[in-house]
């Protein structure tokens, strides 16, 4: 059973930074499209990031319009973790954070404007609060 556990969510500042981490049990996560979600109360979830292994060590992201050159995801293989780094925080980017998995390697490449409703693997979750 797959099994996604996040970390690392925080209070920060407008222009700050964060690392988020999901660390993976149950199988490899270069076995899966893995990808970042975030959900605000009353708004519909969207996605954040989705990396893929494209070959040994070297892995291909895919970003939302609102991220692409702020948040970097990241795979770690020895630990079996996901991670993202998200720089230059607004205010916007308030949010439940969920890891997510999918054996779907296509559904990385639609993570712009994706609900995530393709992905069977969660995790619970870690908020992120950015403040002004």
């Amino acid at each position: 059973q797959v099994e996604l556990v996040e970390s690392g969510g925080d209070s920060v500042q407008a222009g700050g930074s964060l690392r988020l981490s999901c660390s993976v049990s149950g199988d490899t996560v270069s076995n899966f499209c893995m990808a970042w979600f975030r959900q605000v109360p009353g708004k519909e979830r969207e996605g954040v990031a989705a990396i893929l292994p494209s070959a040994p060590d070297t892995f291909y992201g895919y970003y939302s319009d609102s991220t692409k050159g702020r948040f970097s995801i990241g795979e770690d293989n020895d630990k079996n973790m996901l991670t993202l780094h998200m720089n230059r925080l607004k205010v916007e980017d308030t949010a439940m954070y969920y890891c997510a998995a999918a054996r779907s390697r296509s559904l990385c490449t639609r993570i712009n404007g994706a609900s995530g409703s393709d992905f069977p693997y969660w995790g619970q979750g870690t908020q992120v609060t950015v403040s002004s």
